[in-house]
């Protein structure tokens, strides 16, 4: 089964992504998404969609998202296009009313035993506290790990292996 990583929007996050892979060694056919504005493009999630689309292919595939990667996967499964197996997020930025239903609706057709988020008890971005109240909204069955840490940084390699076997 593939696996695609949606690392954050900053370029240092291609070094996470490229972690991420070397750590799920044991699990084939893993892709780490480039985002375009990182060769001196621009963002446009509309053309990110389309890429990713067009590198994910058919069949099932695992989604490992961070950040900005996080609400472009969920605009990635509400396309309908592949049947994510698992779903990991990491430290996920927005906690508005808005995403909390673009979440619902994109994670509405997902066992939450399928679906885990890991967020730093004081990430900059959204607290564990405010990602906790936000996923309830989404699915108060999904589970939400609360990590010991006050940055955007999301190194939870072993967890993420474990979650995905």
């Amino acid at each position: 089964m593939k696996t695609i990583i949606l690392p954050g929007y900053s370029p240092r996050n291609k070094d996470w992504a490229l972690e991420v892979k070397k750590n799920l060694a044991s699990t084939k056919d893993i892709l780490v998404h480039e985002w375009e504005h990182w060769q001196g493009g621009t963002m446009s999630v509309k053309k990110e969609l389309e890429r990713i689309i067009s590198e994910a292919g058919s069949g099932e595939l695992n989604i490992v998202a961070k950040s900005v990667g996080t609400r472009v996967a969920m605009q990635f499964l509400l396309r309908k296009t592949n049947r994510a197996e698992k779903i990991i997020l990491c430290g996920i930025p927005s906690v508005s009313e808005e995403n909390a239903e673009v979440f619902r609706r994109a994670l509405e057709s997902f066992s939450p035993k399928n679906i885990i988020v890991f967020q730093n008890e004081k990430d900059p971005f959204a607290t564990y506290e405010e990602v906790k109240e936000f996923m309830g909204k989404v699915n108060s069955e999904i589970k939400v790990i609360q990590k010991p840490a006050s940055t955007h940084d999301y190194p939870y390699f072993p967890d993420f292996s474990a979650f995905l076997k």
